[in-house]
């Protein structure tokens, strides 16, 4: 069937665009000799995670247990959850899925150390174990030298915890005032990164993995400097508007909301029936990745949404309040497409305006 045909809303992918950017961030990869393990928290797909394997991605990330076990159902056997683990509960289910797969996570804490240890006491393989190294996001992570030795320390003196590697995400780089900006919050963040892997080197504990990586910074070719092994990108995939507007063109949005208008109430506005509930009410304020609206409509020249409910999108445009009819079906491109896939069961794959496959969102609400 024709994707415009879909009842509405529906989240649509085009293939052609996806499988582009694909290849191009693998060949990104591959031209510097590192692994791509994608993010797969943006769009929460086993069937897209697979094709990125497909075409050469080590393995995944995603950001919690739940998406794990969910990916690891499907036949994926190779998953870095890129965030702090704690608590009993989530750290046995994680040793459940290592007796089947290769699975590692994120620790910044002594505390989370203490756990992991007594959680896998007797276990046929040790836990792996990545630090995170905060490099400017001010989320979590290390952030002092004397902290990264104390917990190398602590993880040194387990018998049941294996330290892996680090990692690290320039995710203040979506804020950066110009691409020029953007590179030097990147390398930055790299150098700090390997500075902290010679220091793991120094005090007898070599780091196997050094992962880094987001999207903004990674779609410019700014090199990968030496000692870098694996970069963990995610929104590349699918693009969005945020994403768009950082590298100044919205060619590589695969990703788009089928929407109906239903309403013409002004000579100006125009109401469509999806709202925050189907694409958020997010927006970027800063940088590259800075917003206008709270979404774009697709292949009308500047029309952005004004306003959202919980149900309903409003424009003010008037000359596209002249074009539309009650009936019409309209794509947006969401602001952020991450938090937008997991609004939805399922996802349509498109070809030619044909659509090809139904997508199941399975990771879908998996939040612990």
């Amino acid at each position: 069937m024709k994707y415009t045909e879909l009842d509405t809303p529906s989240l649509i992918i085009n293939k052609e665009i996806m499988m582009n950017n694909i290849k191009f961030m693998q060949e990104h990869a591959n031209k510097y000799g590192v692994s791509l393990r994608p993010h797969t928290k943006t769009h929460k797909m086993p069937r897209l995670a697979k094709i990125q394997e497909e075409c050469g991605a080590k393995g995944i990330a995603v950001a919690k247990v739940g998406e794990a076990e969910v990916m690891a159902q499907n036949g994926i056997n190779d998953i870095f959850i890129a965030n702090e683990i704690v608590g009993e509960s989530k750290i046995q289910r994680i040793r459940k899925l290592s007796e089947t797969i290769n699975i590692s996570f994120g620790v910044d804490s002594p505390e989370q150390i203490e756990v992991i240890e007594k959680v896998f006491e007797g276990a046929s393989k040790k836990a792996q174990v990545l630090v995170e190294i905060e490099v400017g996001e001010e989320r979590s992570g290390i952030i002092e030298e004397k902290d990264f030795e104390i917990l190398l320390t602590c993880i040194k003196d387990c018998k049941n915890v294996h330290f892996k590697g680090i990692f690290s995400h320039d995710g203040h780089s979506y804020a950066a005032e110009s691409i020029e900006a953007c590179k030097d919050l990147y390398e930055i963040s790299v150098k700090r990164t390997l500075g902290f892997a010679k220091i793991a080197e120094e005090l007898g504990c070599k780091a196997e993995v050094v992962s880094i990586g987001s999207t903004p910074s990674l779609m410019h070719d700014f090199g990968i400097m030496e000692g870098v092994t694996e970069i963990r990108p995610g929104t590349y995939i699918l693009m969005d508007a945020s994403q768009g507007n950082a590298i100044g063109s919205y060619e590589r949005c695969a990703a788009t909301v089928l929407t109906t208008v239903i309403s013409r109430p002004t000579s100006e506005r125009v109401i469509t029936d999806v709202g925050a509930k189907g694409i958020t009410a997010q927006t970027r304020n800063r940088g590259i990745c800075a917003t206008r609206g709270l979404g774009y409509i697709k292949d009308y020249n500047e029309v952005y949404i004004h306003d959202v409910y919980d149900e309903h999108t409003i424009i003010y445009n008037k000359e596209f309040r002249d074009t539309v009819r009650i009936g019409y079906k309209v794509e947006i491109i969401p602001n952020h497409i991450c938090p937008v896939c997991n609004l939805y069961d399922k996802a349509y794959l498109v070809s030619n305006g044909e659509v090809l496959e139904e997508l199941n969102i399975e990771c879908r609400g998996q939040l612990k």
